[in-house]
């Protein structure tokens, strides 16, 4: 494609002097905004700020190039997303780039490489895509690391109140797992950054946005298929897997000697080897040294385009959406199902919250019974199971809301609303709470503004003293086991916000960086809440009674989902790690993680177990997890409704190395 629509595009600068102003959204609702003023042909300055729930960065960037569109100087000051201060400068000395932020410093003598900045505003984008256009070969060098191309993949032609603009959408590969896409002017000037719950987009073109959306998801999803069909193999014929460990995730235990007989998308056989006889033509797959788990499942995800294969790859062949967009949603699952892309099983919650100024990332935004009713109606008739609340919704809604999804047989959970405790919230219909913060808000009382980052804050500075064995805590759990109230606590996620140093790794991410694309690796330094070194050894010590209160969990016999509500399949591994780490067994670390999912999700009648008649959903790793969890993160091959993956081939069309050292496996 890149011929014909390489004439659309006037590769050059934009007018030397002028300002262009950018509204963001969240949800379709006004945000934040960027506005870049190109002072001379060669200097740009760039404001950028959203809010996002209390959250969100404000930066100022200026930056200098040269002729080729190559960042001379740049420098960014504000804060980041979770309001951490922000001074990143780029230089020439002596002959070097040199750059240093609050995570790193380094130089390199590449005087042609682009620089990244790790606090970039979305034209940042537009300038590598005009610097791309202009390259050799439309190929650059990163900084610190990586290398990028650019690709026109779709042109439209949009009108608004009487205008209408031709505009080139363009794909930055390099960056991250998939594609960056971005809609350019025919200037390259940028138009619009789109996809996923946030926009960037020219002020006074938000209405044009759900095409351009529309349009570059079928990029999006042409490439998806394209990528099923190279690594999907649906074998012609029965499979069995022979002389294999296999996890019996009912009762937590390891069978050796095992033969597990595949034919299609069903289990038609599982037992001793000595047990099992083989006809002529089954394609064996020697399972010595090996371990056969069902299908790991991550009870909290957030589908992207990119989190389908990271899923698979990692083992994961279920995953319970906890908020997300209906339309998006519902064609991400459709397509996973069809095999059309790569992904899991798809399990749906409906995401609903209040209106005001921290709303979640919803259109579902509730303020009176029938429009709660209205939604609970909607999402049920759709297919989704579950309903998710969240901190702006009225406390009073909650019973209403309980009562309408249980008698639509739905189960209903979230974070807990402000003005609500924790118990509140069960014993007005919660069956099922997330994130572990939510649990320790419970004993700080209901006048905290949950909707902002004090849900995360405050649990930072006093959840360290939170004595686990007080009356106020056993009765607590007490009332969650005798409510029957699931807890997915989302350690993963927690790690990077109370544990983050400015420039280290956390320990889970130690453990994967290497793996990654150079800029997503990069993205994982730091990331933690703004604290001091004082009150980051406060955050580490609330850290650690989190993991105490999930064994707690585990003890008082409450039953626990793995969910992550981050970088998916890398963090569903994390996750049972922590679970480790907090002192519960591994065997039910991994029975959490298969059999408890498929109990929660009322599907063990086909999933969660390798019997005969259960859907074939399977994973084989390397090792011994119930010896050694970490061996869960040595996935050497994937089954996922009877198609087989090999997640080597899989991570490598998204960038990411094997687990193997040498490139060979062990």
């Amino acid at each position: 494609m890149g011929g014909p629509l390489a004439l659309l595009l006037i590769v050059g600068s934009p007018p030397p002097t002028d300002t262009t102003r950018y509204a963001v959204t969240i949800q379709a609702s006004p945000a934040g905004r960027q506005t870049v003023i190109r002072e001379s042909a060669t200097a740009i300055r760039v404001a950028f700020e959203f809010n996002d729930r209390g959250r969100g960065p404000k930066t100022e960037t200026v930056i200098q190039v040269d002729r080729r569109g190559i960042p001379r100087t740049i420098t960014v000051t504000g804060h980041d997303y979770l309001k951490q201060s922000v001074d990143e400068r780029l230089s020439f000395r002596a002959g070097r780039q040199v750059w240093v932020n609050g995570s790193e410093r380094g130089a390199s003598t590449s005087l042609g490489a682009f620089y990244i900045p790790r606090e970039g505003a979305p034209e940042v984008s537009g300038l590598l895509a005009r610097a791309l256009l202009r390259a050799p070969a439309k190929r650059l060098a990163l900084l610190p690391s990586g290398e990028a191309t650019i690709e026109q993949v779709a042109r439209r032609t949009v009108a608004h109140q009487g205008q209408s603009k031709d505009l080139v959408l363009v794909a930055i590969t390099g960056l991250g797992f998939a594609p960056d896409y971005l809609w350019l002017d025919r200037d390259t000037t940028l138009f619009a950054v789109v996809g996923g719950w946030q926009r960037t987009i020219v002020d006074g073109w938000q209405p044009v946005a759900d095409g351009l959306d529309s349009a570059q998801d079928s990029a999006s999803r042409r490439r998806a298929e394209t990528i099923a069909v190279q690594l999907t193999e649906r074998p012609t014929g029965p499979i069995a897997f022979v002389d294999i460990t296999v996890f019996d995730a009912p009762n937590a235990r390891l069978l050796p000697g095992q033969t597990v007989l595949i034919e299609g998308n069903e289990i038609k056989a599982a037992g001793p080897n000595t047990s099992i006889r083989l006809a002529s033509g089954v394609r064996v797959i020697p399972g010595r040294g090996k371990t056969l788990l069902p299908g790991l499942w991550d009870m909290h995800g957030h589908l992207s385009d990119i989190d389908g294969p990271l899923d698979i790859a990692a083992g994961v062949t279920s995953v319970r959406d906890m908020a997300n967009d209906v339309d998006y949603l519902l064609a991400t699952k459709k397509a996973f199902d069809a095999g059309n892309a790569i992904g899991p099983r798809v399990i749906m919650a409906g995401f609903m919250d209040g209106p005001g100024p921290y709303a979640g990332p919803t259109k579902a935004l509730v303020s009176s019974r029938e429009q709660a009713l209205e939604w609970v109606d909607r999402y049920a008739s759709l297919g989704y199971e579950q309903i998710k609340l969240y901190s702006s919704l009225d406390p009073a809604l909650v019973p209403v809301i309980a009562e309408r999804a249980h008698a639509k047989g739905m189960r209903l959970s979230g974070h807990i609303p402000r003005g609500m405790l924790a118990a509140d919230a069960v014993r007005a219909g919660y069956d099922e709470i997330q994130h572990t913060n939510m649990l320790f808000l419970n004993f700080l009382g209901d006048t905290l503004d949950t909707r902002t980052p004090l849900r995360f804050t405050a649990v930072g500075r006093h959840g360290a003293d939170l004595d686990l064995v007080a009356d106020s805590v056993r009765a607590f759990l007490q009332l969650l086991k005798g409510r029957g109230t699931v807890v997915d606590p989302t350690l993963a996620t927690f790690e990077g916000m109370f544990t983050a140093d400015p420039s280290a790794l956390t320990v889970g991410n130690e453990r994967i960086a290497g793996r990654l694309p150079p800029q997503v690796r990069r993205g994982l330094v730091g990331g933690g809440l703004p604290a001091d070194s004082a009150t980051r050894i406060r955050y580490r010590a609330s850290y650690a009674k989190m993991l105490a209160m999930v064994k707690a969990l585990f003890d008082a016999g409450i039953p626990i989902v793995a969910g992550t509500d981050c970088l998916a399949g890398f963090c569903l591994h994390r996750e049972l790690e922590l679970y480790g780490e907090a002192g519960i067994p591994a065997a039910e670390v991994l029975k959490i993680a298969t059999w408890g999912a498929a109990v929660v999700t009322k599907r063990t009648d086909r999933l969660g177990s390798i019997e005969a008649g259960k859907l074939a959903d399977l994973v084989v790793v390397r090792g011994n997890p119930v010896a050694s969890l970490g061996d869960i993160r040595k996935v050497d091959l994937v089954m996922k409704d009877g198609a087989l993956f090999d997640p080597a081939k899989v991570y490598a069309a998204l960038g990411v190395q094997p687990w193997y050292p040498g490139g060979r496996r062990q």
